[in-house]
Order: C-alpha cells, then sequence, then structure tokens
C-alpha cells in the first residue's frame, strides 16, 4: 500500500527549512511554519530566496506561532538545529494524527532516534541536504549552490514513503531521490560535513575557501574522509573513495562559503557537536574504525567551543 501526503508542517525557520519549505509552498503545498523570531516579519512581508534556481519570493505564508495553532498535519518536516532537540517532545505532540510522518532534514547521527522515542521507527524519514544556504535576515535565504535531497526511512515498510516525498519535492523545482539506506546516506553526508564544518571552526572560524587553499589542511580534509568512509564500511556501508575527490572539487567552486557550523561558532550559538563528531566517532570506535584524525579534530572543536 502506498502513502501520500496532504498538509505539512515545517518546524525550524531557518535557511533550510525556509528554503525547503517556500519551495513546496509555491508548488501549491499546504505548508504551515511553525516561527518565533520571524513571525512578524514572514507575516509582513513573506519570504525571499535568493536563489541559483530561480528567485522567489512567497508572498502569503501560512505561518503560526505554536504547534497547537498548526494542529495534526500529515507530514512533519524538522528542519531546526539538532541542538534544539530537546524541544521535540513538547513541539512534535500537537503536530501527530494516526498517520503523520516525520522527515527530519538535519545533519549528523542519532536525530532519527530521538524523533523515533516520541513516533516510533515506523513513522520517521530522513533527508540529507546536498545545498548551499544561508539565512541573511529574517525571511531572506540565499542559495549559491546545490539543493539536492536524499530521502531515506527509518523502519522500511514498503509503502514507499521517501519516493512520494521525493516526487513532491522535484514537482516543486527541488531535485530529490530516494535512497536505497539511510544509514549510507547519513556517513555519505559526513565525507563532507565531518572535515568542512570541523575545520573551519578548529581553524578559528574560515571559511571551504581558506581552508582549501592552505596545501595542509586539505591534506586533513582528504584524511579525514578517507576516515570517514573507512568508518562506513566497518558498519557494511559501502561508500567509495571516489567520494574524496568528488566534495573536494565540488566545494572549490563555492568560494569563500561559510559552513553552517562555522557560522554558528563565530556567532556565539551552540554547535552540533554530538550529532556530527562526537556521536559518528562513537559509533565508528565501536565498530572497529579507531577515526584518529577525527579524535583529534573534536578535541580541537572542544577546546574552540570553551574558548581556549
Amino acid at each position: 500500500m502506498s502513502w501520500t501526503f496532504g498538509s505539512i508542517a515545517v518546524v525550524g525557520a531557518g535557511a533550510v527549512g525556509l528554503y525547503y519549505g517556500a519551495r513546496l509552498a509555491a508548488a501549491g503545498g499546504d505548508v504551515r511554519f511553525l516561527l518565533r523570531s520571524d513571525y512578524d516579519a514572514i507575516k509582513a512581508d513573506g519570504i525571499r530566496l535568493e536563489s541559483v534556481a530561480g528567485d522567489l519570493h512567497l508572498q502569503e505564508v501560512q505561518a503560526f506561532r505554536t504547534p497547537q495553532e498548526i494542529g495534526p498535519v500529515d507530514l512533519v518536516i524538522i528542519a531546526w538545529k539538532a541542538t534544539s532537540n530537546h524541544l521535540l517532545a513538547e513541539v512534535l505532540p500537537p503536530l501527530l494524527h494516526p498517520g503523520t510522518q516525520v522527515l527530519t532534514l538535519q545533519n549528523g547521527l542519532g536525530n532519527c532516534e530521538r524523533i523515533a522515542e516520541i513516533t516510533g521507527p515506523e513513522r520517521v524519514l530522513g533527508a540529507l541536504c546536498f545545498v548551499c544556504l544561508n539565512r541573511l535576515g529574517h525571511g531572506f535565504v540565499s542559495h549559491t549552490a546545490g539543493g539536492r535531497l536524499s530521502i531515506g526511512e527509518f523502519a522500511n515498510d514498503k509503502r514507499q514513503r521517501a519516493a512520494e516525498i521525493a516526487r513532491r519535492f522535484a514537482a516543486a523545482g527541488v531535485p530529490a531521490d530516494a535512497a536505497d539506506s539511510l544509514a549510507a546516506a547519513q556517513w555519505k553526508k559526513l565525507v563532507w560535513n565531518i572535515p568542512f564544518n570541523g575545520l573551519a571552526i578548529a581553524e578559528g572560524g574560515v571559511t571551504t575557501e581558506d581552508l582549501l587553499k592552505n596545501p595542509a589542511i586539505e591534506a586533513e580534509i582528504r584524511a579525514l574522509m578517507a576516515e570517514v568512509i573507512a568508518a562506513a564500511r566497518a558498519q557494511g556501508l559501502g561508500l567509495e573513495d571516489s567520494l574524496i575527490e568528488f566534495n573536494v572539487e565540488r566545494t572549490r567552486p563555492m568560494g569563500p562559503y561559510r559552513p553552517s557550523s562555522m557560522i554558528d561558532y563565530v556567532e556565539g550559538r551552540e554547535v552540533e557537536y554530538e550529532s556530527i563528531w562526537a556521536d559518528p566517532l562513537r559509533r565508528a570506535q565501536a565498530a572497529g574504525a579507531p577515526m584518529p584524525h577525527l579524535a583529534a579534530l573534536a578535541e580541537r572543536i572542544r577546546e574552540r567551543l570553551a574558548g581556549s
């Protein structure tokens, strides 16, 4: 039996939530945004995307201050940082009816498990966003590269949920596919996130361009990527060595791109340390992959976050 959906709630009004939610809404979707600090600005002027895929001004936005005002929907999209996951138990229940599915667009590992504690694993999906986005102001997002989503099911129940969500995103102009393995897709995204987000912090708050200008740092990036691939293979996930060259070379044209974790660090916000670095390191070590480069990077990040 296949599954389909109508109403959508977007939880998290950062760059990711605003971008993907606005694309779905502009294509005619019933998209309801849970907003806090952006509420007044977005109610007044909508959501603006400055995008390589085509600029968009979504003037009429279904904006709400509480999940109770939104009410139960068919699909909940979690787009806030993993550092806000302690709020899931408060925010999710009012959005659920018996058939509601929950899709997380968050980075790193452990997010699906946190949602599953509330909903049960059979309702959970994850998506990996291969995109360069920055929120420049209230309701204003800059999209400079990429945009593809790879969507997977935490517990596959044969209802083709990931394929249907991918189809709806594609119809809204967002390249999307259904991943055969959510776990493999998550580790594939970590091949980029672990070195680039991590070293951008460890080096004091620098861009991807700064990192790749330094041959020694580029060598460290490649060593970290190799460790991530080896750790994935130790868990039975077949990542290819070609991901190293692919990820390095696709990053060069981004120019002085500011990774999201680096922005959080320099602006004094909490960084997704657990989901992007600590949890993958623990899982790798448990699988017999020691990851010494990641262990050293994690220590450097901890020192930076502690103000050393």
